[in-house]
């Protein structure tokens, strides 16, 4: 069913029909060769918003350290030990039952006499130990990549996470500045049954 267009809407129409170009008319060898020029377009009545770079931004991200400190980590471990004992060995009122000190070894040195040092300690019903790893050199060359200062200090926390010694430990914690502070770490024995 179609109506008859109104005299008003017929000029709307032709007003349109004159603005488009027919898509299949054959073109001549001039206009060919020669480019089409645009046709202006009448202003947007609301161009894009202007933007300025970081007006979005919520303030400085996090810096390029993306795992922390290890006592930072080891600090914010939840507590698996009685809470009195935890803040004696804290403040360094506990005397450890014995004492491993890893300086100067190698990590492939490093790895077995730590894991042969728990087992033995566990074994023998012994309950706090200290582990002293050192706090590491300082490097001489600032690459482009950072380095971690103290390899054994960050390696030793993984260790004692991990099997086989992961089940004898109940607690790690960084040891007191009296028995080494941030060179050592007090680690706290299951009693075996």
């Amino acid at each position: 069913m179609s109506r008859r267009l109104k005299p008003e809407e017929l000029e709307l129409w032709n007003r349109v029909a004159g603005t488009a170009d027919r898509i299949n008319r054959p073109l001549s060898r001039t206009e060919e060769q020669r480019p089409k020029p645009k046709k202006p377009r009448a202003a947007d009545p609301d161009p894009l918003p202007t933007f300025r770079i970081g007006q979005t931004a919520q303030g400085r991200g996090p810096g390029h350290d993306l795992m922390g400190s290890v006592s930072d980590r080891l600090t914010d471990a939840p507590l698996r030990m009685d809470r009195k004992m935890h803040t004696k060995m804290k403040r360094g009122k506990l005397s450890p039952d014995a004492r491993i000190d890893l300086h100067g070894m190698t990590l492939d040195r490093a790895h077995p006499a730590l894991t042969g040092f728990i087992m033995r300690a566990a074994s023998d019903g012994k309950r706090l130990v200290l582990v002293i790893t050192g706090k590491g050199k300082d490097r001489d060359s600032d690459g482009p990549i950072p380095v971690r200062r103290g390899i054994l200090r960050h390696h030793v926390p993984h260790w004692l996470s991990v099997p086989p010694l992961s089940q004898l430990i109940l607690q790690v914690t960084p040891a007191h500045i009296s028995h080494g502070g941030g060179g050592a770490y007090y680690v706290y024995l299951r009693r075996l049954r």
